[in-house]
């Protein structure tokens, strides 16, 4: 009996997830705790291990495809098993649907079309399949009860239909757009199907003074940026402080601990550790910042957690350092380093993500001066870090060059004061400052 993949709950919040991509393919064998796809939730990506072994029956949904929990996406079994031919896990309701009244010969079975206008009945294979073929579904007989368009509906439309070229529904947008006829277009895709590029270089080739603008499917991670972004700034009434620091004493001490924290981790210290250090002591000294509102309820937390905003493929994560006060600067470089890896990698687990007190986004490297950070929530504040640069400044009386750098701190104003933020920062700048004061 082949044995069902399901879209797993990884959490008591969540509802569906977004399917990635899969490991493996259809007739391809398959060995317990072998990765066998990815999805995404809550803004963390996660392989899914396969718990059978056995050969790849069935997939039935494909890339970016949203699963409720719990619902059957696949199934592992033997060669030539039975598996069905759409996903069995559906409501109780639309199961009902399923189920014919009586028996009836293929020659029998209803066959209806929706009229133009009303909303069509169908399987979310023959959904994928209709996109994938560029089929309008009204233009398909559906064969199911009470007209649903089952997968072989769409796919027995398709063979009726006179040859053309094969493309994605993307390219074929693109090339009615640009005029391009696809009976010349060269598809360099699976089985010679064309694909955006294809139409996108035929198109420069004819007319190379033309400019092409193109669309893609925004990803799951990326939807759930956006959704996250929006409820941050909707419900948190943001407040930025920006406060100018003079760096020349951290990089001497950075300088000094190169080696040492090289030697002993194999991790070379960067900024970013001494900022974490340094942040962790000052929420240490004005825990009113070290807060999350939780309903009703101000939690002002015992510990502190970093959350560290790092850039990933068409993202954004954020992977946390735990207990960043307990650390000394070699602990906390090798921690912080493994753990961006991890996330640049996509291979952080879900405890990697949470817990955060307090998030610093660091965008020195590139040239941005500051910044105005959006709140991780349920955090209720952020550190913006800008761009180190010499500037000429004023030192007891004399005109000197100093490297100096920009923090930007974003809070809620809810629950976190204006006096109390500016304390904080006052705080920060003078242990950025006198940073020695970290190693006792």
């Amino acid at each position: 009996m082949p044995n069902e993949i399901f879209m797993p709950k990884l959490s008591s919040t969540m509802e569906a997830g977004t399917l990635l991509q899969w490991f493996k393919e259809e007739g391809d064998s398959v060995e317990i705790g072998e990765p066998l796809f990815e999805i995404m939730t809550d803004k963390i990506n996660i392989e899914v291990e396969s718990y059978d072994e056995g050969i790849l029956l069935k997939k039935y949904f494909g890339e970016d495809d949203q699963v409720p929990v719990n619902h059957v996406i696949g199934y592992i079994g033997t060669e030539g098993e039975a598996v069905p031919e759409e996903p069995p896990g559906v409501s109780g309701a639309e199961q009902e649907e399923e189920k014919p009244v009586q028996e009836a010969s293929p020659a029998q079975a209803p066959t209806v079309s929706a009229a133009e206008g009303e909303k069509i009945r169908a399987t979310p294979a023959a959904r994928q399949l209709a996109r994938t073929e560029n089929i309008t579904l009204q233009e398909v007989q559906g064969s199911g009860p009470n007209g649903r368009v089952h997968k072989k509906d769409v796919a027995a439309h398709t063979s009726s239909r006179p040859a053309e070229a094969k493309a994605t529904p993307l390219a074929r947008k693109i090339a009615e757009g640009e005029q391009v006829d696809l009976s010349n277009v060269q598809g360099s895709g699976a089985n010679g199907k064309i694909v955006k590029q294809d139409v996108i270089s035929v198109k420069r080739t004819t007319d190379p003074a033309s400019v092409i603008s193109t669309r893609k499917k925004m990803s799951g991670m990326r939807k759930v940026i956006a959704e996250r972004m929006v409820q941050s700034k909707q419900t948190a009434p943001h407040v930025t402080m920006t406060s100018e620091i003079d760096m020349t004493k951290v990089k001497e001490l950075r300088a000094a601990l190169l080696p040492v924290v090289e030697k002993q981790t194999g991790f070379r210290l960067s900024y970013t550790e001494i900022l974490m250090k340094a942040t962790a002591a000052a929420l240490s000294r004005h825990p009113a910042i070290n807060v999350s509102l939780e309903g009703d309820e101000i939690v002002q937390h015992g510990h502190v957690h970093l959350g560290l905003a790092v850039a990933v493929n068409d993202g954004l994560m954020v992977p946390v350092v735990k207990d960043v006060l307990a650390k000394g600067l070699a602990e906390l470089t090798q921690g912080a380093k493994e753990i961006g890896q991890l996330a640049r990698n996509n291979k952080l687990r879900p405890d990697q993500m949470k817990g955060s007190t307090f998030t610093i986004s660091n965008i020195g490297m590139y040239a941005v001066d500051m910044f105005t950070p959006v709140i991780n929530q349920p955090e209720s504040a952020i550190l913006g870090v800008g761009r180190m640069q010499d500037k000429p400044v004023a030192v007891n009386g004399a005109l000197e060059i100093r490297p100096m750098m920009t923090l930007s701190l974003s809070f809620d104003h809810r629950i976190i004061d204006g006096a109390p933020a500016a304390a904080f920062l006052t705080e920060l700048k003078d242990i950025l400052e006198n940073p020695y004061e970290l190693l006792v």
